[in-house]
C-alpha cells in the first residue's frame, strides 16, 4: 500500500458552468471527486463523458466530477471554442480550463482521456486512464461512500454545477449535410438530436424527424429519438426501395445506424446493438443489428455498400441494407496513420468520407492525423498528412501541407477535393492532378462538412455558427484560390527520458472492487506496442496477451513516439449472472532517448492509491 497523496490543487485559466466562481479543493471537501482529464477533438474523452453520465446522476448528492480540459490542438486552447464543445457535448459538470496542461502535468496524466479519484478527505485514491471504466468507478464509488459515511467525512447535498443560458438558434451544432430530394437539403442537427429537412435557401425549416430529445426510440417523425446523430447517406434509389428506408444516418452517440424513409418520416434501426464496440469484428458478414458500432461519424455509398466512418475505434466498417450485414472494412484499431493494404492499415478518427466523380476513390478526412486520406484498389493511402502531432495552416504541395483537426471532405467533378479544415475555420483544396494545397475560404466556424449542390454551388456545414453557408461565387476559381504559409504546430507534452538499449513497459492494472479477469472469450489482456519511427524500436513491437514487455530502444533515435494500446476483460466475481467488461486505452508517449534515462516506463490502465 503506497502512502497516501493529497491531490493537487485546482488551477487553471477559468471555470465553466459554475456560475462564474472558481472552485477549489477544499469547496469540494466532503464530496467524492473524479477529475476528468479531457480535449473536445478525443473521441474516447466523448465516450468517457456518455459513461460518466449515468454516475453523476445516481451519485449526485456525493459525486463532483471535474473537467479539467487539457487540450492537443491549437485551437482547443481557445476560450470560446472550449465553451463551444462544453455546450455541444452536454457537459453538465464544471469544467476548468487548463490550457498549458499544468494540471494534466500536476496529476501525471499521460493520456487523454484519465481519470483521477479524490476522496472526501481530499486524497487521491485512483488513477485511470482510457474507457470501460463505469462499472469499476461505481464499485470504488460505493465503497468509499460506506468508508467515509462511517467516518463521518461524506458531506450529502447539491454540487456546484450551475447551467448556462439556453441559446436560441434554428439549429444547434449542425454536424453533416447532404442534398435531399427536389432540392431540398437534410441536415444533422446535433446538439438537438434530430435530422432537419431545409429548403434549398439553407435556412427554412421544412420539417424535423426527431423530438429534439436525446433518446434511441424508433418510431414516427414525431415521436423518434436520436444521441447527437451526424453522418447522413441517401441511398441510391433501386437499394431503397428494397431496404425500405431512403436515408441511412449515423446516431453517433448511440451507436447505432438509423433508417429513415422519407416519405413518411418514419425512423427504423437498422444497424447495431445500441453497445459500444468492446472487442473485435472480422471482415465477414455479420448480422447487422447483432454487431456492436463505436461513434460511426460519417457515412458514403462506395463500393456498393455504405462505408462507416467509425471513429471511436480508428476504423472503417460496411453496412448492406440489402442483405443486412455488416463487418470491418479498414483499420486494425490502432490510432495513428499507416497506408497500406485495408486490413493492415492505421487510421486516427475517421470523421468525413466523400466519392469521387467517377466512384473510383473514397475520401476520408482522418482529424487525429490532421489527414487527408483515400481508399481505392484495396489499398488506404495518404495525400496529405504527417501523423498524430504535427499540424497546421500550411499550403502547398502536399507533402509539407498541414491541416488541424479536418471533419469533412467534398469531392469535385475535376477529381479535386475540398477539406472542412475544421480547427483552422477553414476550406481547403487539394488536387490530385498538381499535388498541391490551396485554401478557397477562411474565417469560418469550424467547418464540419461541404456539400456540392446539383447547381454547381458549395455549402458549407459552420457548426459553431450554427448555420448552412454558401461559398462565395468564384471561391473554387485559380484566382479564389489562396496559398497560405501559416503557422506549423507539433503538440507539445513533456518528453519521457528513455535510456538506450533494455527498457521495461508496464501496464499497471488493478481489476476494480468485486472484479476479476476474465479468461472466457480467450487471453485477458491484450498489448499491441509499435514506434514512430519504427527505427526507435530494436526489438519489442507487436502484440502480445501480457501487459508487460520487454522494449530494446536504439541508440541511434534521439526521439520519437511509442504508441501503446492495452485492454483488459474483467468479470465481476462470485455472482451467479456475472457481467463482463472491457477497459481500453491508446497512449502516444513522447520519448527522448537519454543515456541517463528510465530503464522502467510504466502506464497506468488503473491503478489504485495511486501517486
Amino acid at each position: 500500500m503506497s502512502a497516501r497523496v493529497r491531490a493537487p490543487e485546482l488551477r487553471g485559466r477559468g471555470w465553466l458552468n459554475t456560475g462564474g466562481r472558481e472552485l477549489t479543493l477544499a469547496d469540494l471537501r466532503g464530496k467524492i471527486v473524479i477529475a476528468d482529464f479531457w480535449t473536445f477533438c478525443c473521441i474516447n474523452c466523448l465516450h468517457v463523458l456518455d459513461e460518466l453520465r449515468p454516475l453523476e446522476e445516481k451519485y449526485a448528492d456525493v459525486l463532483v466530477v471535474i473537467g479539467v480540459h487539457s487540450p492537443k490542438f491549437e485551437h482547443e486552447k481557445d476560450p470560446d471554442a472550449l465553451a463551444d464543445a462544453v455546450e455541444r457535448y452536454g457537459v453538465h459538470h464544471p469544467v476548468l480550463d487548463d490550457p498549458e496542461l499544468d494540471m494534466w502535468q500536476q496529476y501525471a496524466a499521460r493520456a487523454w482521456p484519465t481519470l483521477a479519484v479524490i476522496d472526501p478527505e481530499g486524497y487521491v485514491v485512483a488513477t485511470m486512464a482510457g474507457e470501460g471504466h463505469a462499472e469499476g468507478l461505481a464499485r470504488l464509488i460505493d465503497d468509499l461512500i460506506a468508508t467515509h459515511e462511517a467516518k463521518g467525512t461524506l458531506h450529502r447535498g447539491d454540487g456546484p454545477y450551475v447551467p448556462p443560458a439556453e441559446p436560441q438558434t434554428t439549429l444547434r451544432f449542425p454536424g453533416k449535410l447532404v442534398a435531399g430530394p427536389d432540392g431540398t437539403l437534410l441536415v444533422s442537427d446535433s446538439a438537438r438530436h434530430r435530422v432537419v429537412e431545409l429548403a434549398a435557401d439553407g435556412e427554412t425549416v421544412l420539417r424535423a424527424i426527431g423530438t429534439g430529445s436525446r433518446g434511441r426510440s424508433d418510431g414516427t417523425a414525431d415521436t423518434a429519438t436520436f444521441s447527437e446523430p451526424q453522418g447522413l447517406c441517401l441511398l441510391p434509389t433501386h437499394v431503397a426501395e428494397v431496404a425500405g428506408y431512403d436515408l441511412v444516418v449515423a446516431d453517433t452517440v448511440n451507436h447505432l445506424l438509423r433508417g429513415v424513409r422519407l416519405s413518411s418520416g418514419e425512423v427504423v434501426t437498422v444497424a447495431g446493438t445500441g453497445r459500444q464496440w468492446r472487442s473485435t469484428v472480422d471482415d465477414h458478414a455479420h448480422d447487422a443489428l447483432s454487431v456492436d458500432l463505436s461513434s460511426p461519424w460519417d457515412l458514403a455509398w462506395y463500393d456498393g455498400k455504405v462505408i462507416i466512418a467509425m471513429a471511436g475505434i480508428h476504423q472503417l466498417w460496411w453496412f448492406d441494407p440489402i442483405k443486412r450485414t455488416a463487418g470491418m472494412y479498414a483499420g486494425t484499431t490502432v490510432e495513428a496513420l499507416r497506408d497500406g493494404p485495408l486490413a493492415q492499415a492505421w487510421l486516427a478518427q475517421p470523421s468525413g468520407l466523400a466519392v469521387s466523380a467517377d466512384g473510383a476513390r473514397l475520401w476520408v478526412a482522418d482529424s487525429e492525423t490532421s489527414a487527408l486520406r483515400y481508399v481505392e484498389d484495396g489499398v488506404l493511402g495518404t495525400s496529405v498528412g504527417q501523423g498524430l502531432f504535427d499540424f497546421g495552416h500550411v499550403d502547398g504541395p502536399a507533402a509539407q501541407a498541414l491541416l488541424q483537426h479536418p471533419l469533412g471532405v467534398c469531392a469535385l467533378p475535376d477529381g479535386s477535393v475540398l477539406v472542412a479544415d475544421t480547427y483552422n475555420g477553414a476550406v481547403r483544396r487539394y488536387d490530385p492532378a498538381t499535388d498541391q494545397v490551396t485554401t478557397v475560404a477562411t474565417d469560418l466556424a469550424e467547418p464540419s462538412d461541404l456539400v456540392l449542390t446539383p447547381d454547381g454551388a458549395v455549402l458549407v456545414v459552420e457548426s459553431t455558427g450554427h448555420r448552412i453557408t454558401r461559398l462565395a461565387p468564384g471561391a473554387l476559381s485559380a484566382a479564389g484560390a489562396n496559398t497560405v504559409d501559416g503557422p506549423r504546430h507539433r503538440t507539445e507534452r513533456k518528453p519521457t527520458a528513455l535510456a538506450a538499449g533494455e527498457v521495461v513497459l508496464d501496464v499497471v492494472f488493478t481489476p476494480a472492487p468485486g472484479q476479476k479477469l476474465d479468461e472466457t472469450y480467450g487471453p485477458s489482456t491484450r498489448l499491441v506496442v509499435s514506434a514512430s519511427p519504427p527505427e526507435l524500436l530494436v526489438e519489442g513491437a507487436g502484440t502480445s496477451t501480457e501487459l508487460s514487455r520487454r522494449l530494446v530502444v536504439s541508440g541511434s533515435v534521439t526521439d520519437g513516439v511509442l504508441q501503446v494500446t492495452a485492454q483488459a476483460a474483467t468479470c465481476d466475481a462470485d455472482v451467479e449472472h456475472a457481467a463482463c467488461h472491457l477497459t481500453r486505452q491508446d497512449w502516444g508517449v513522447p520519448v527522448e532517448v537519454d543515456t541517463d534515462g528510465a530503464t522502467r516506463l510504466p502506464l497506468v490502465l488503473r491503478g489504485l492509491d495511486a501517486s
